[in-house]
């Protein structure tokens, strides 16, 4: 019997989150991960959240105020760092209950910057995503997680 199998074979996709509004980006990285791809997402610091920017970082401060009563050590725990809150938002766009969730999230890397073995690959990015006004209506990630407690990349 012949295999009429005509899925794509997974690929290895880089996505370089410089000046993108990080949650239609973040959109898009979930597709390509529940399609079955390995997706990187490389300058997670310079990805862009739309609004007042006092705003956006008054609303992350009361997040992290969400913790136990009873224990806080037993969690929530609240990212700090860019690459975190960005694989945080993909996660909650996937169905992280199942085991196609789970594999999917798996397959996803976030990385500040562009590492060594990412600097000659193809970056591909999402023109819809991509920002349209000027930058004073964005605030970027890496600002919003400065003022929520990251150190900020070692020199």
């Amino acid at each position: 019997m012949a295999d009429n199998n005509n899925t794509k074979k997974p690929q290895t996709i880089v996505v370089d989150a410089t000046n993108c509004i990080a949650g239609r980006m973040c959109s898009h990285v979930s597709k390509l991960l529940l399609q079955g791809n390995k997706v990187a997402i490389v300058n997670a610091e310079k990805a862009m959240l739309s609004g007042n920017r006092y705003k956006v970082i008054e609303q992350y401060k009361e997040h992290l105020e969400i913790n136990s009563v009873t224990n806080p050590i037993h969690g929530p725990f609240h990212p700090r760092r860019p690459d975190t809150i960005l694989s945080k938002m993909v996660r909650g766009m996937v169905p992280k209950q199942k085991t196609t969730g789970i594999e999917a999230h798996q397959r996803l890397r976030v990385y500040i910057g562009v590492p060594e073995e990412m600097k000659a690959a193809k970056m591909q990015s999402f023109e819809d995503s991509k920002i349209t006004k000027p930058e004073a209506y964005y605030i970027s990630m890496g600002d919003v997680a400065k003022q929520i407690g990251w150190k900020g990349v070692p020199s």
